[in-house]
């Protein structure tokens, strides 16, 4: 591996973001506090490790090179980094005050806001984190119907109840696992099937409405008639769809309205900020059940929520960003054609969140996804592998991003046509979050 060097690009060097590498190392296990943003998502060696600043839809590391940065923290960043209206709010608030000794008005006012915004919910709870709301509903939905089973479908954060589900399930006690359960996404015979085996021990059904798959006609209605058929709460997690996917969530998209619902990143724009809100009857259960931290009403989070939705009200956000994601996932898939890699190289989910799919090669397309990022990067595109569109992001940036991307599959073609794709790489290959066990 050549150390901070890209062939395509003798500009664009790595040497301060390895250094610092090296000394998180010595001091951050795992050199990162969120996997997702971590060195082993790029090619290390040819691909930045430090951000140093942002602004707009760009990032520039801590070697001085900008990127078009299309993960955007992961997905908080809808409006984009610095966004005025936001930042105009927080330092607005910061010399109000941050924490406060007593609840403040302005959760009860955001509260208001966010019911008259969504047509089923009766009650709100803030959080920080995605995590916080998803465990909360999860709680709830046990208090309320004194049951313990779990059914869920995605990803639903880290803690014990959902992360025991999954790869990264060291230290999630065998007693804790056994009460979550994954079903399949369009499965309604599924899902049916493992409520009539759990008869009576279900409290809630908790999922993403929308993943990276669309639902198929008549399942997320036929999810909920499941629901209140077997007596569950229906939780829908919306901390990535929740405005992406239209400003009332799934049920602005799509009509149906869960029992209790989770927001999270975009409605903060960065600043952290989750949100539960749901049926009155199940919400009450608040004053019962423990859902308490230092850092609950945090007003920064909540000065932005309230800019955030000032925005959606008074531009078009969703317009623009629908505007620049599909053409990113029209410009991939003319792309793939283009280079006749489409049985390698493809595209899911929906304008606000498309993620690229690798595969065919000897490492289940990991090798091919390093290689695409490898020749992106040194186009000056923060390639993922996947695209969170933000309404600073601008069609110009598209056009970029596409030029990059066809020097990319070029290589990847090249690389297929000669069966030496492991010759193009000259990083470290990437390497999955969740691993087969």
């Amino acid at each position: 591996m050549k150390q901070g060097y890209i062939p395509n690009d003798p500009h664009r060097k790595f040497a301060k973001s390895l250094q610092v590498l090296e000394q998180a190392k010595r001091v951050i296990p795992a050199q990162t506090q969120t996997f997702s943003k971590g060195w082993t998502q790029y090619p290390l060696g040819v691909s930045p490790v430090f951000a140093a600043r942002t602004d707009g839809g760009y990032v520039w590391d801590v070697d001085g090179n900008k990127f078009i940065d299309w993960p955007m923290a992961l997905g908080p960043l809808l409006l984009g980094h610095n966004n005025r209206h936001v930042n105009d709010a927080v330092r607005r608030q910061l010399d109000l005050g941050i924490a406060f000794s007593l609840p403040h008005q302005a959760e009860v006012e955001l509260a208001e806001r966010l019911i008259a915004w969504f047509p089923y919910a009766e009650g709100v709870r803030f959080g920080k984190n995605g995590s916080d709301v998803t465990a909360a509903a999860v709680r709830a939905a046990r208090a309320f119907t004194g049951r313990d089973i779990v059914l869920c479908c995605g990803y639903h954060g880290w803690q014990d109840w959902f992360i025991g589900t999954t790869t990264r399930n060291r230290g999630v006690p065998d007693a804790v696992r056994e009460l979550t359960i994954p079903f399949g996404y369009n499965d309604l015979v599924g899902l049916e099937r493992l409520l009539k085996v759990h008869a009576g021990k279900v409290a809630c059904i908790i999922m993403e409405p929308i993943g990276i798959i669309a639902p198929q006609p008549g399942y997320l209605e036929g999810v909920k008639k499941l629901a209140e058929a077997n007596g569950a709460i229906l939780v829908f997690d919306e901390c990535w769809c929740g405005f992406r996917l239209h400003k009332q969530g799934a049920f602005g998209k799509y009509g149906v309205a869960p029992h209790l619902s989770c927001f999270g990143k975009a409605i903060g724009n960065g600043v952290p900020i989750s949100i539960i809100l749901g049926r009155a009857d199940i919400m009450a259960v608040f004053e019962d059940i423990f859902f308490s931290f230092t850092y609950g009403g945090d007003l920064l989070g909540i000065a932005a929520a309230n800019a955030v939705m000032d925005v959606f009200e008074q531009e078009p956000v969703l317009e623009k960003i629908e505007k620049i994601g599909q053409a990113l996932i029209d410009g991939v898939v003319d792309l793939a054609k283009k280079h006749k890699i489409d049985s390698h190289v493809g595209i899911g989910g929906y304008a606000g969140r498309n993620i690229m799919t690798f595969k065919d090669d000897e490492a289940d397309g990991l090798l091919l996804k390093s290689i695409f990022q490898q020749e992106a990067l040194c186009h000056g595109v923060l390639a993922a592998g996947w695209h969170a569109p933000c309404y600073a992001h601008s069609m110009d940036d598209v056009r970029t991003t596409l030029r990059a991307y066809d020097e990319a599959f070029a290589a990847i073609a090249r690389g297929l046509s000669v069966g030496n794709l492991r010759g193009l790489l000259h990083g470290q290959q990437v390497q999955q979050v969740f691993r087969k066990p």
